[in-house]
């Protein structure tokens, strides 16, 4: 992959454009997209939180902390009537930014704030976003809890000892977090065997990566290339977000299944339907293709 980002588009408004695409692509089985709706959650709506979400990722690419970025982008993200649309990929794309953002053009080492100006020379690389995600603070993870406020959000029950900190007891679980001085990669760390998102953050961000090195080797139109690495990366690991919302033989199922769409045994749009009928949603596995394509469209992804 190589090429730069496009002249006059900024970091953030990439960030914005990965979330416009993911939703574009189809089909995704059991995702909404621009061809398949819930019918309380539909296609309008993500195009909606992706507009909601852009001045959160100008607070990341500005050089605020990672926390506010990320409460910010999902503040805008609710301003829809469809609930939570792209909580998790936003959870991915705040620290993706906020590394892009302070990467050193010219390998001169020096830390930069992106103002708006596009920076051909930067990197965006797995080290950069474990910086950022090492620096996150107890004030990032207040944040973080923070941004439940605003949108239910199916998360599984906390591990043993975290009750106080679940995490869908928002503004109410800061002061434990306060007290217990967790910082938000540490609880990432405490969620990772359970939450793919979460994973990626401890992780190095690899499936991301790997993401946006297939969208970049594929051929075709983006929305076509988005479809086809959603459907690759799902066969390749049971989706998380299926599990919680259904159970772990489901989310075996399912990638079992996006596994014989690959092999030509299924066909991709009924299998898209029929996940949409049974409410087999892989979110995660979409969250992980948003901050792939930003990953691609900063490496340069021609749009």
């Amino acid at each position: 992959m190589s090429g730069s980002r496009a002249p006059g588009r900024t970091v953030a408004e990439n960030a914005q454009l990965a979330l416009l695409l993911e939703v574009t692509g189809t089909p995704k089985p059991g995702n909404v997209d621009r061809e398949h709706d819930y019918p309380d959650l539909r296609f309008e709506h993500f195009v909606t939180g992706a507009v909601g979400a852009l001045e959160g990722f100008r607070t990341a690419a500005a050089g605020e902390p990672v926390g506010a970025a990320f409460e910010r982008a999902i503040a805008g993200m609710a301003e829809q009537r469809g609930g939570n649309t792209q909580f998790g990929a936003a959870l991915l794309l705040c620290p993706l930014v906020a590394a892009m953002a302070r990467a050193p053009p010219g390998g001169n080492g020096e830390d930069v704030r992106d103002g708006g100006n596009d920076r051909n020379d930067r990197e965006l690389t797995p080290a950069g976003v474990a910086a950022v995600v090492e620096a996150a603070t107890v004030a990032d993870a207040a944040d973080f809890y923070r941004a439940f406020e605003y949108v239910d959000v199916a998360v599984d029950d906390p591990p043993t000892g975290m009750e106080a900190l679940d995490v869908r007891r928002g503004e109410a679980a800061i002061p434990e977090l306060e007290a217990r001085g967790l910082t938000l990669a540490g609880v990432m760390e405490r969620s990772a065997d359970v939450d793919g998102v979460a994973r990626e953050w401890v992780g190095g961000f690899e499936r991301s990566f790997r993401a946006a090195e297939r969208i970049a080797a594929l051929d075709g139109p983006v929305p076509e290339r988005t479809a086809r690495a959603f459907l690759e990366a799902l066969a390749d690991e049971p989706d998380t977000f299926v599990r919680t919302q259904h159970d772990a033989a489901t989310a075996r199922e399912a990638t079992e299944r996006a596994r014989a769409a690959l092999d030509g045994d299924v066909d991709p749009d009924e299998l898209a339907d029929e996940f949409v009928d049974r409410g087999i949603n892989p979110g995660t596995t979409a969250d992980v293709i948003a901050a792939g394509l930003f990953i691609a469209l900063e490496r340069g992804l021609s749009v």
